[in-house]
C-alpha cells in the first residue's frame, strides 16, 4: 500500500504499559509466558473509523426537526473498539489498518499507539484518503448509526505474512476469504471469528470460507439462528459446532450461551443488569473478554462471565473503543458488589475467579482515556 511514512509502532518486548501516566497493567497471561512465545498475544486487521457519539437523546430523531443531545463523545471506532478492549485487558495487541491522512486519522493513531500501547507497525497512513466517520445516536438502550467513507486503496492493510500471535480475531464477511486468516492458522495462531449482519440475505455458512480456520465463532442470537435455520439461540449454538469447535451466542439482556464440541461442555451465564449510557462497541468488548479468558485457559463459563462483565462495564461510558474497561475498573466493580447487602451468594460465586486476578483491595482506576467532545484542542505545555 502506498504510504506517507509507515509510522513506527512499539517493538515487541517493550514494557507493556498504557501510557506515560499509567501503571503497568495486570497481565492475565503472566504464568503462561515463555521465551519462545510469539511477540503478540492478539493480531487484528480492519478499518478504523472516527466515532462521534451522541447520548442523552429522549427518543429517535424525528424527520424535519432538530434534536439536542445531553452528551457527546469522539473516539476511534471500527476495529479500534476491539483492539483497545484487548489492550486494556493486558494483552499485547498488534493492529494492521489503513489510517486517513487527516486530523481524524492522526488523532486515532495517537490514541491507539500512545494512549493504549497498541502495536501499529503493520499499519499505514494513506495519502489523500480521509478517515471514515460514524455518527452514533444512543437512546432507549439502542443506537442508530450513520457512516461515511470512501474505499481505501485496493491493497490490503494486512501484511502478506501476519505477525506471529497467540490469537487473532477475524471479522468474517459473507462470500469473501481473507488470505491472512489461513496463513495465521497454519502458524498456530488461534482464530476467533466475529461476524456482522449478512446484507446479502443468504445466511449460508458455506459462504463464510474462513470459518473452517476458526477455533471459536461468536455471533449474536439473531445471526446464529438465521445461519442455522433454528428458532432457538441455544439450538443454534449446538448446530454451529458442526462447523467450529466452540460456538458462543450472545443473547443481549439474557447473557450468553456457549458450547465446546471438543469437551462436550456447555455454559450459560446471565447478563449483568446495568444502566446503559451507550452500547456502542459492547459486542467487541465481549469478544475481547472471551478471547482473554480463552488464552488464559479459563473454564468456558468463566470466559462467558468475564466477557459479559467487561461488556456491561463498557456500556456505562461514552464512546466505543475508549469505553472499554481496564483491570482497575474490573477490580473496583468486584470489590463493590461484594459489599452490597443482600447480594446473592451464588451470583458472587459466578465471578469468584476474579479473586485470584484483581488486587485484594479496591484500587483507584488509572486515568484511562475517555471519549472527548471535541478533537483538536491544543495541549498545554
Amino acid at each position: 500500500m502506498a504510504s506517507t511514512g509507515k509510522r513506527n509502532g512499539r517493538r515487541a518486548g517493550k514494557e507493556f504499559v498504557a501510557g506515560p501516566s499509567c501503571p503497568t497493567r495486570i497481565d492475565p497471561l503472566a504464568a503462561l509466558r515463555g521465551p519462545d512465545d510469539p511477540p503478540w498475544d492478539v493480531y487484528l486487521t480492519g478499518t478504523v473509523f472516527l466515532d462521534i457519539v451522541f447520548t442523552g437523546l429522549d427518543c429517535a430523531p424525528v424527520r424535519g426537526t432538530e434534536s439536542w443531545a445531553r452528551g457527546m463523545g469522539s473516539s476511534p471506532g471500527g476495529v479500534a473498539n476491539m483492539a483497545t478492549a484487548l489492550a486494556r485487558l493486558g494483552l499485547r495487541t498488534s493492529l494492521a489498518a489503513a489510517f486517513g491522512d487527516d486530523h481524524y486519522g492522526e488523532y486515532c493513531w495517537d490514541a491507539l499507539e500512545q494512549g493504549e500501547g497498541i502495536d501499529l507497525s503493520p499499519s499505514r497512513t494513506v495519502p489523500g484518503w480521509h478517515s471514515p466517520v460514524t455518527v452514533s445516536m444512543a437512546y432507549e438502550g439502542e443506537r442508530t448509526m450513520v457512516s461515511h467513507g470512501h474505499e481505501p486503496p485496493p491493497e490490503e492493510p494486512a501484511p502478506d505474512c501476519p505477525p506471529r500471535a497467540r490469537a487473532a480475531v477475524a471479522s468474517l464477511t459473507p462470500g469473501r476469504s481473507a488470505p491472512w486468516v489461513a496463513q495465521a492458522a497454519r502458524t498456530g495462531t488461534r482464530i476467533f471469528g466475529d461476524v456482522g449482519w449478512d446484507d446479502t440475505g443468504a445466511w449460508d455458512l458455506a459462504g463464510l470460507p474462513d470459518l473452517r480456520h476458526c477455533e471459536a465463532f461468536l455471533p449474536n442470537a439473531a445471526e446464529a439462528m438465521r445461519y442455522t435455520g433454528t428458532d432457538c439461540p441455544r439450538a443454534a449454538a449446538h448446530a454451529l459446532t458442526a462447523y467450529v469447535p466452540v460456538a458462543v451466542v450472545t443473547l443481549g439482556a439474557e447473557g450468553a450461551y456457549a458450547v465446546d464440541r471438543r469437551t462436550g461442555e456447555t455454559a450459560s451465564v446471565p447478563a449483568i443488569e446495568v444502566e446503559a449510557l451507550d452500547p456502542t462497541g459492547a459486542g467487541d468488548v465481549f469478544v475481547a473478554g472471551f478471547v482473554t479468558g480463552s488464552l488464559a485457559g479459563w473454564p468456558l463459563a468463566d470466559r462467558l462471565a468475564f466477557g459479559g462483565l467487561t461488556a456491561a462495564l463498557s456500556v456505562q461510558e461514552f464512546g466505543g473503543s475508549l469505553s472499554a474497561p481496564g483491570w482497575a475498573e474490573i477490580a473496583a466493580w468486584w470489590h463493590r458488589v461484594q459489599s452490597v447487602e443482600g447480594q446473592d451468594p451464588s451470583a458472587l460465586r459466578r465471578y469468584g475467579f476474579l479473586a485470584g486476578l484483581v488486587p485484594e483491595e479496591a484500587v483507584r482506576p488509572w486515568p484511562l482515556r475517555r471519549a472527548v467532545p471535541t478533537i483538536g484542542f491544543r495541549r498545554s505545555a
